[in-house]
């Protein structure tokens, strides 16, 4: 064939072959594909010189160089595709996860302190024989301070003390957990005994001993012949059985608007102190008259504890704070 010699197509056609099979690399593949198949190729400078030649023999040595450019291009793009497998299939030995093997532990979780805390005081009374009781945390004023013996004038019915969620209408955020026990009072006769666990809220700044929100575990007992003989040994199970067995208890008196009397509960400590712990006291006559109980022949005591107090003392917690900021490293010692 004038101007193009088949044995030089077929050398093109080993060499061009020879090195796509050799090329052990993206780079080196890339390399192949240019020396043989590239503009200043071998090949492009025979497809070039085409334009010499007279009709016939420049169609025929035509179609013998494009057979050859498509066949070194089809070699090329196999050298190509195995290459990618070989890389992918390595990356993914290299990253291959054996699932017979042990999976890592997650961490075991567990209740918050407040949640452990509350849960504890809630089994001491259950053991006592008292029911656990629930309420509304948006709570009518009548419930939270009326039928509690609180008038209007009351300071703690103040925007100082209460947080208000309409105060037009005179609802508010539960400053106390005593509604639930009004609710538990209205709702069945006597005797009655319940405690009643969940979070208040007071308008109170943040400091180390103070929050706006905290958690209360109030009590209330309502039958015959009830004393504060009765409240005192409650009180006392209650402190033997979350501080120790040897701790003892004194009742100094007090005022709250819904007891009468009333008394702040100390619990002594190791070194013979006393801490305050925890307010009680009588029912109020005019309390179990507002909820339609005859005070002369019901009486009753109530109590409240604060989660948080009990938890900071029995701990050595001395910022509240602590509790509610969410590290991970405080509460795991826990």
């Amino acid at each position: 064939m004038e101007g193009i010699d088949p044995a030089d197509v077929a050398r093109l056609r080993e060499a061009g072959l020879a090195a796509f099979t050799a090329a052990a690399d993206a780079d080196a593949l890339e390399e192949a594909r240019v020396a043989h198949l590239g503009r200043k190729a071998p090949l492009g400078a025979l497809q070039k010189g085409l334009g010499a030649l007279d009709a016939d023999a420049r169609r025929a040595a035509g179609a013998l160089l494009n057979e050859l450019r498509a066949e070194l291009t089809a070699a090329h793009e196999d050298r190509r595709v195995a290459l990618e497998g070989a890389e992918l299939a390595a990356r993914l030995a290299a990253e291959r996860l054996d699932l017979t093997g042990p999976a890592r532990r997650p961490r075991p979780g567990r209740p918050h302190l407040l949640t452990q805390v509350e849960a504890e005081i809630v089994d001491v009374f259950a053991g006592l024989g008292f029911a656990v009781a629930d309420g509304p945390e948006v709570e009518a004023g009548r419930y939270n301070f009326d039928l509690l013996n609180i008038p209007p004038d009351h300071p703690a019915r103040g925007t100082m003390d209460t947080i208000y969620v309409d105060e037009a209408a005179d609802v508010v955020l539960r400053t106390h957990t005593s509604p639930v026990q009004v609710r538990t009072m209205l709702a069945a006769p006597p005797p009655l005994a319940v405690v009643c666990p969940g979070r208040v809220y007071r308008a109170d700044a943040v400091d180390a001993t103070h929050s706006p929100v905290f958690t209360q575990v109030e009590g209330l007992l309502v039958a015959q012949d009830v004393t504060m003989a009765h409240l005192r040994g409650t009180l006392l199970a209650f402190a033997r059985a979350m501080f120790g067995p040897d701790r003892e208890v004194r009742l100094r008196p007090s005022f709250f608007p819904f007891t009468e009397p009333s008394a702040e509960v100390d619990v002594s400590t190791e070194d013979g102190g006393w801490l305050e712990v925890l307010g009680a006291g009588m029912v109020d006559p005019a309390v179990l008259t507002a909820c339609g109980i005859d005070p002369d022949r019901w009486s009753g005591f109530a109590f409240g504890i604060g989660v948080e107090r009990v938890a900071m003392l029995r701990h050595g917690v001395r910022d509240i704070r602590d509790l509610f900021d969410g590290d991970a490293r405080f509460l795991a010692a826990f």
